[in-house]
């Protein structure tokens, strides 16, 4: 049998797009996500980082991603035909809902990161910013069956802080990756906001360790994904 007749070699014909959105109206945040875009994504991808407005600044209370959610799923709706869609805050804020009218994947930050993470080491720390963070962080460990081999730290860093690299910011985080390396076990750190976008080159050479930046994460796959779906859209089997 001849296999090579289903072997298809898939050019790219045209520029993938990639729209990624902070769900919280924090600008200079949205500037860190594309930012981070900038240095994962290859030639013929290019990522539009966008934002709604009139949301809180950051989202660190329930009542925070009560006001931040509707903004986000209505700024997906409203920006259709794209190859690819990624939601940057460690959250699973209005995944649920757009991949319900959606025509292309949409990629989260956890899921993404823990996936990463998992092919490093079997334990692993999420190091988030403030400890309001911390229950629905590890309720979304829980729905990826991971909470028994994953620790859940905040730095008490608050994100819009972190986002704007605050004098004493770095030492918090260092300190939570400690506490995560000694007392948890990790080997394995993922940073757990899109405000510690950007920090994970650092926190390798300070700590040592494989540190994984969610949000580049969630690009990188998103990346995958839009090649995949505009392969899909674009398959015509060999004769």
């Amino acid at each position: 049998m001849n296999e090579s007749r289903y072997l298809t070699k898939f050019e790219p014909t045209r520029t993938r797009r990639i729209l990624v959105v902070n769900p919280n109206s924090n600008r200079g945040l949205t500037a860190l996500v594309q930012e981070a875009a900038d240095r994962v994504v290859g030639q013929g991808t290019v990522v539009d980082a966008v934002n709604p407005d009139g949301g809180p600044l950051s989202i660190e209370t329930l009542d925070d991603r009560s006001r931040a959610e509707p903004l986000a799923i209505d700024l997906l709706a409203r920006h259709h035909g794209y190859d690819a869609y990624v939601m940057a805050c460690f959250d699973d804020i209005g995944i649920g809902s757009a991949r319900r009218f959606l025509r292309a994947p949409i990629v989260g930050a956890v899921e993404a990161s823990v996936s990463l993470a998992r092919l490093y080491a079997p334990r692993f720390g999420i190091v988030t910013t403030v400890e309001s963070m911390v229950p629905g962080i590890r309720a979304l460990t829980r729905e990826l069956g991971v909470a028994d081999r994953c620790s859940v730290r905040a730095s008490g860093v608050g994100v819009a802080d972190a986002a704007s690299a605050v004098s004493d910011a770095d030492a918090r985080i260092d300190a939570a990756i400690e506490a995560a390396r000694n007392y948890d076990g990790a080997e394995v750190i993922i940073l757990g906001s899109g405000g510690l976008a950007g920090r994970a080159e650092a926190l390798i050479r300070r700590h040592g360790i494989p540190v994984i930046d969610s949000i580049e994460a969630a690009i990188s796959l998103g990346e995958l994904a839009a090649a995949s779906s505009c392969r899909m859209r674009g398959y015509r089997p060999t004769s």
